[in-house]
């Protein structure tokens, strides 16, 4: 008997359980993802937020769903609950192109395998176990089931969907990141406390619709699934409601029948302080894959082993993504103190370099960033706080990110730090030049000392009236960018590389944007490289305006290319 692995992994075998003297586990994990024990894989934060409350938790990673259902039931049963999650992504999103193919790898999966998760692995696996164990509680989490807590469109089968409770027979859904949430389930189930879990923040479930009107206080009926099946329109009042109850500082909890039940979907938690979110990155992830992948290569960790995220949230509120709907838009940033032990754990892993691969979170320049009077963000509902224009009430001082880079550069064994998050160059420039001097020395910074030879940035589409759709900024301002760019080039004799990145298909998007984009690109002298088609993901603005040909807010029908011929025939104008 032993209290860790020799790996310093959790367990995710019998073998491994006895090892460590475990009889029973407490928690037990079914992901679509390879274990990979580093804070940028939601399975391993949550199992040790779990572990550090004292509780044995073991995983299940990538269980074959179409045998005998033995990796179901190899560990037993857990004594609170089995927690379940797609992975770090959509397994939609994963498994098939923006065209509906099926891919050909899985980055998630050891060597890049294709076909090791479901569709749907969310609701694959909790059917299975509520088909198994029924009086076992199944908690769902993760991206899947955050976007689809509630009725929403999916795109694979061109049809609303009721909320992933519904078709999962799972007990309850922890939405967005959720920590805080899942910490105080657990000590319930512990307490045998089931009906203070209906009162906790972030959390989703299904009660008989009889009951519903205990939950009335302080929420907002939205329309039925019924209601939204029969009525498009319908379905984007429910969409207008739901995304400003997520940005809102101080939000409802929402309720929508579906058939015989209502699901509750509770406000968010309040957004986590410095040492909260401190605490999460401080635990003792290995940084590495488990053991059983020995000889093997998971290509998602490749990416990001010598990464390190410094914060959480994105205020930019793009109508096409959702990193908003799950994480929010205020900012959680840790202390530097928590960012230098990360770096000190990158820097002394055996494979390290030099290159820290990335230092950033959703968006790269959001650190320390928020609102300067917090009354004013109480009482905002605006989805982004960058778009139509910057709030001002935003505070985009750049110091406190300078200062970090700075202090990091400074590590004697860091030869090269990467900014590979998105940079939002809306919030150092516009079309006057740069908004203060410590976004100019942020530009100048990254150019200088964490490009290596090409800066990425997404400008998205050239079309302003695509571009309002999608509340991101005029073209204009990628071309004034792209002038400072080309300065900063010139003075310094760099030959770096300004690499935009473009979206076909977006709402508004008609054939002649496309050709308009593929023109005035050639004119700048650009072969696109960095190029998608849309995918409409449940609980984006954008994917709201597909199926319902209306901007909900505006009540403006709008043209959107929804054919395979339309979609096809736009994303060609990225290699005309």
């Amino acid at each position: 008997m032993s209290d860790t692995l020799p790996s310093g992994h959790l367990p995710t075998s019998k073998k491994e359980m006895d090892y460590l003297g475990w009889e029973q586990a407490d928690v037990i994990f079914f992901s679509g993802d390879a274990y990979i024990d580093h804070p940028a894989f939601g399975t391993a934060v949550i199992a040790r937020v779990l572990e550090n409350r004292g509780l044995k938790v073991a995983i299940v990673p990538q269980p074959n769903w179409q045998d005998d259902l033995r990796d179901f039931k190899k560990l037993g049963t857990p004594k609170l609950f089995f927690a379940v999650n797609a992975g770090v992504m959509d397994s939609m999103v994963n498994r098939y192109t923006a065209n509906k193919r099926t891919r050909s790898n899985d980055a998630y999966t050891p060597d890049g395998r294709a076909n090791a998760r479901p569709d749907r692995a969310v609701t694959v696996y909790s059917q299975i176990l509520k088909t198994l164990y029924p009086d076992i509680p199944v908690v769902i989490g993760g991206i899947e089931a955050s976007l689809r807590r509630l009725t929403h469109y999916d795109f694979w089968d061109d049809a609303l969907k009721p909320s992933v409770l519904i078709d999962s027979g799972a007990d309850y859904l922890v939405y967005g990141q959720g920590e805080k949430t899942i910490i105080a389930l657990a000590d319930n189930l512990m307490e045998g406390n089931r009906d203070a879990i209906q009162t906790l923040p972030q959390i989703a479930f299904a009660v008989p619709r009889e009951t519903a009107n205990q939950f009335a206080a302080n929420s907002i009926f939205l329309h039925s699934y019924e209601q939204c099946l029969k009525d498009k329109d319908k379905f984007g009042e429910n969409f207008k409601i739901i995304e400003t109850e997520s940005n809102a500082y101080a939000a409802k909890r929402l309720l929508e029948n579906c058939g015989d039940a209502t699901i509750v979907v509770n406000p968010p938690e309040p957004v986590m302080d410095t040492e909260e979110i401190d605490e999460v990155y401080d635990l003792p992830y290995t940084r590495l894959p488990h053991p059983r992948y020995s000889g093997k290569t998971v290509p998602a960790y490749e990416m990001i082993k010598h990464s390190i995220n410094i914060h959480r949230g994105c205020f930019g509120g793009c109508s096409f993504c959702t990193i908003s709907a799950h994480q929010g838009k205020f900012i959680a940033s840790r202390s530097e103190k928590s960012i230098l032990d990360e770096v000190e754990k990158v820097v002394n892993m055996p494979d390290f370099k030099g290159h820290i691969s990335d230092l950033g979170g959703p968006a790269a320049n959001m650190y320390r960033m928020g609102g300067k009077n917090k009354r004013a963000c109480i009482a905002c509902k605006r989805a982004s706080c960058l778009f139509p224009k910057i709030c001002a009430n935003l505070n985009v001082n750049h110091a406190p990110l300078l200062d970090l880079y700075s202090t990091v550069r400074k590590h004697p064994k860091v030869k090269m730090v990467s900014i590979g998050s998105g940079i939002r160059y809306d919030m150092f420039l516009n079309n006057n030049g740069f908004i203060d001097e410590t976004g100019k020395r942020y530009f100048e910074t990254v150019m200088k000392r964490h490009v290596s030879g090409r800066l990425k940035v997404a400008p998205e589409h050239t079309s302003g009236e695509v571009l309002r759709s999608v509340r991101k900024p005029p073209f204009e301002l990628f071309v004034k960018l792209k002038s400072e760019f080309d300065k900063l080039n010139r003075q310094c004799g760099y030959k770096k590389q300004l690499i935009p990145y473009f979206i076909s298909g977006l709402p508004h998007c008609k054939e002649n944007d496309m050709k308009q984009l593929a023109v005035l690109m050639s004119r700048m002298g650009y072969k696109l490289e960095q190029v998608q088609s849309f995918t409409p993901t449940p609980m984006t603005l954008a994917s709201t305006i597909f199926y319902t040909g209306k901007d909900p807010y505006s009540g403006e029908t709008v043209y959107v290319a929804k054919s395979n011929y339309e979609r096809k025939k736009q994303q060609t104008y990225f290699f005309s």
